[in-house]
């Protein structure tokens, strides 16, 4: 069932309705929007450094990472990164703002263009290329092409900020009309770390090597993938002429992004490390590597089901099965995925008994990491955005949550939705349709 005219009356009766009324109202402000940013861009706007951000994963913390780097203003909504969001985020630059951040997003063809035309970048950063866009861009080099817009859209005096790990990204060096730099831990990257370590649970160590100088780092987040918006920062400061220290220090100040491998102290003792906010191949095979380095009295995986899976499902959720039982003394499902798990865990020898179903709901799965998570014990929950896992971690901290839909995708954190505590009552989900974007489309949205 789609949205539909009718809906909208129903939908206005509760908060979380009328937050989804709204933002559809936003995204079909697009046209208008977009027309009064590109004015707004070669006028108030002119004179402001525009950095755009792009790639498949770590664009939220490295829009943030670069904005805390170079001082620039930094917008509760910048993570929003389609349509309306990057009009919104154009129109939010004032007169005189010497730089603005903005995040850009895409879910199929033709749309980086347009938003490049719209963004004018003075500095574009790609983060990396993955299979996220697999339903419309189905191989790599259909996304690369697609977002290399934002690095063609440079002016010959503009700079591309390149994952230089990742070849795919690299491969857009051949079309940056400027200066390229590079990022990463590879000895050719022109910003890069050596000597990366976790400091469980404060965050990573490393040793930073820029612009002919080497500094010892340390930031807050976690994870070795988390090292390469630190970098990319530091890489847009140095060509933005901040001070190297400065820019090191601010990063070092920069808590992770809720959602993106967030460590969370439980009551009882044990750490939660929240990796909800996207449940695609590369973020878990990523999330997994760091929870191997993590000392844990236990190490306990919470999975939920998968997003975007590229070919057939069966096969990817035994392989990472089959990887939890290298790294973790319990796995732990909720949602309609166990059996596909069980059989990777069991087939790489994880006790029966590790292998755990927590039933389909939020709540049974809070009542039985409950019952088993102590001091020394670190959960990982991992799942897809839409199945909303982190009402976990919020009822295994107190929280008294009402809200029990299996899918939902409104533009806030659970902590911060005005449902979560009141619940939907007898009010059903319905699937988007003409109220959100296709790019926001992963499951059901409360609506009624």
């Amino acid at each position: 069932m789609r949205y539909r005219l009718r809906d909208v009356p129903a939908m206005l009766r509760t908060p979380g309705g009328r937050r989804q009324v709204a933002g559809g109202i936003r995204f079909r402000l697009w046209p208008l929007l977009s027309r009064l940013a590109r004015v707004h861009r070669r006028t108030v706007a002119r004179r402001t450094r525009v950095v755009a951000v792009v790639g498949t994963f770590g664009k939220s913390t490295t829009t943030r990472a670069v904005a805390t780097a170079i001082n620039a203003p930094v917008h509760p909504g910048m993570a929003y990164n389609a349509f309306s969001s990057v009009a919104r985020a154009v129109l939010r630059i004032r007169p005189g703002q010497r730089h603005a951040v903005i995040e850009v997003g895409i879910s199929g063809r033709g749309q980086m263009e347009t938003y490049a035309s719209l963004v004018r970048p003075d500095v574009t950063v790609v983060t990396s290329i993955g299979s996220e866009h697999h339903p419309t861009l189905p191989r790599l080099e259909n996304t690369r092409e697609e977002k290399s817009h934002m690095v063609r859209a440079l002016a010959a005096s503009g700079l591309a900020v390149l994952n230089g790990d990742d070849p795919h990204v690299m491969w857009m060096a051949s079309v940056a009309p400027g200066r390229v730099v590079t990022f990463g831990l590879g000895a050719q990257c022109d910003v890069r770390a050596s000597d990366v370590r976790l400091d469980w649970p404060r965050g990573m160590r490393f040793r930073l090597h820029a612009d002919g100088q080497t500094r010892d780092v340390a930031i807050r987040l976690i994870g070795r993938q988390m090292v390469y918006p630190v970098l990319a920062a530091i890489a847009v400061a140095l060509a933005e002429r901040v001070p190297l220290d400065d820019a090191i220090a601010r990063c070092g100040a920069m808590a992770p992004l809720p959602g993106r491998l967030e460590p969370v102290l439980l009551p009882s003792g044990a750490i939660v490390l929240r990796d909800d906010y996207k449940g695609t191949r590369e973020t878990i095979f990523a999330a997994l590597d760091v929870l191997a380095e993590i000392p844990a009295r236990r190490k306990i995986v919470l999975f939920g089901d998968l997003s975007e899976v590229q070919g057939r499902e069966w096969p990817l959720y035994v392989t990472l099965g089959m990887r939890v039982a290298t790294v973790a003394s319990r796995l732990v499902t909720v949602g309609r995925c166990f059996r596909r798990y069980w059989a990777g865990a069991r087939k790489a020898g994880m006790p029966r008994s590790a292998v755990v179903d927590a039933g389909r709901t939020v709540k049974e799965a809070a009542a039985y990491l409950e019952s088993i998570l102590g001091p020394g014990d670190v959960v990982l929950i991992k799942s897809r955005r839409g199945q909303r896992l982190d009402r976990v971690r919020l009822i295994l901290q107190g929280r008294d949550v009402k809200c029990d839909i299996k899918l939902c995708l409104v533009q806030s954190d659970c902590v911060d939705c005005p449902m979560l505590e009141r619940g939907w009552g007898t009010h059903r989900p319905v699937t988007p349709g003409w109220i959100t974007p296709r790019a926001d489309r992963q499951g059901a949205r409360p609506a009624r």
